[in-house]
């Protein structure tokens, strides 16, 4: 008897992306999982993001501010033959009220919003993508560019998610806005994303143990950074989930000991092993930066510790081979980054939300 051959052929692309304001490319990860969706092309003004962007990613990167880019040098980055997605995730500190609780009417990010929009009118993708702070929500630049997107004939769903609901291991709320000239989206619901929560433990927990100032000989991105002996004391007071409260009262900063600075419950502390991570920003790497103490090592989260739980994969590289990360520029781009696994999903909602529209097509055609 004889057997033919079974050929595996890999899953066709339904769209091409742009993905503005792309950082080291937690979105363009995030939609390339899906095995759907070619991510062209990566736009951001940040050198830093070049190395991570192109050696993770199948994809360009152009190194250039927002502001410069025109509308044809997006267009040629398609190739004209799938429906086209442009994505774009601005710098969210100017909405942050954790960064930014004054709002700064003069800072320039807030542009951003505008040129995004200006390059949407021009190109006119089939879909449309953007995620954000749920402050965001509050401001007329965010409202402007709704309008713009409705009056250019876009359908439009935005709304605050909880990206542990999709299993992120964090505790993460973001605003995400789709668009689609094809009719009503919406974003897959955990359900239909067949999504799990999961926790710290899940997700860093056999990772190799660290003290404070260690690097992994194996990974140079497991690295903590160093402690004062009065920090290393202060943890060593500190359990799991707890924080400054906790500690004797030598030990407690003045400011802590003062009636506003009693309502900062978490810098100092310690995450749960069982719960989600509180939010990621770009400080984590620092103790008194939030509750980023590890669960149960005396030090802060290490740098891929923090990757992870923005859901990079374990082996995504952020420097070049024998370089040493320098930690404020990798905690930026890590703690600015999309979720993986938020982009995913919205991936996911744009290739099922193709699908039944050309489902709907094909049905009127045989109809007809």
């Amino acid at each position: 008897m004889r057997f033919s051959a079974i050929v595996f052929m890999p899953p066709t692309t339904l769209i091409e992306a742009v993905d503005l304001f792309c950082g080291a490319g937690g979105l363009t990860c995030g939609l390339s999982k899906t095995k759907r969706i070619n991510v062209l092309c990566g736009i951001d003004i940040d050198p830093n993001c070049e190395f991570p962007y192109i050696s993770n990613n199948k994809s360009r990167f152009l190194l250039k501010q927002i502001e410069d880019v025109t509308v044809e040098e997006v267009l040629s980055c398609y190739s004209d033959k799938k429906p086209k997605l442009l994505a774009g995730c601005a710098p969210c500190q100017t909405f942050s009220h954790y960064y930014n609780p004054q709002i700064n009417f003069e800072d320039s990010r807030w542009k951003l919003l505008s040129e995004f929009s200006r390059l949407v009118s021009g190109i006119l993708p089939e879909f449309v993508t953007m995620e954000n702070v749920p402050n965001l929500r509050k401001h007329d630049v965010f409202h402007k560019f709704v309008d713009t997107l409705r009056e250019t004939g876009y359908f439009l769903w935005y709304d605050v998610v909880d990206c542990s609901s999709y299993g992120l291991p964090q505790r993460r709320r973001r605003l995400v806005l789709l668009a689609s000239k094809y009719g009503d989206i919406s974003l897959l619901s955990p359900e239909d994303t067949h999504s799990e929560r999961t926790n710290v433990e899940e997700a860093i927990g056999n990772l190799e143990p660290l003290v404070a100032g260690e690097a992994s000989v194996s990974d140079p991105l497991h690295r903590s950074r160093n402690l004062t002996a009065l920090n290393l004391r202060r943890i060593r007071h500190t359990t799991e989930g707890g924080g400054w409260r906790e500690w004797p009262s030598h030990l407690i900063l003045r400011c802590h000991k003062k009636e506003h600075g009693k309502t900062f419950g978490s810098v100092y502390g310690r995450m749960k092993w069982l719960s989600p991570s509180p939010t990621i920003t770009t400080q984590f790497f620092g103790l008194g930066n939030g509750r980023f103490g590890h669960p149960d090592q005396d030090r802060a989260i290490s740098l891929r510790e923090g990757a992870i739980l923005q859901g990079f994969p374990n082996d995504y590289q952020f420097v070049p081979p024998n370089t040493s990360p320098v930690f404020k520029h990798v905690g930026r781009l890590i703690g600015n980054a999309v979720p993986v696994r938020l982009g995913e999903v919205i991936g996911m909602s744009f290739i099922q939300h193709l699908q039944r529209h050309q489902k709907t097509d094909l049905k009127k055609q045989n109809d007809k």
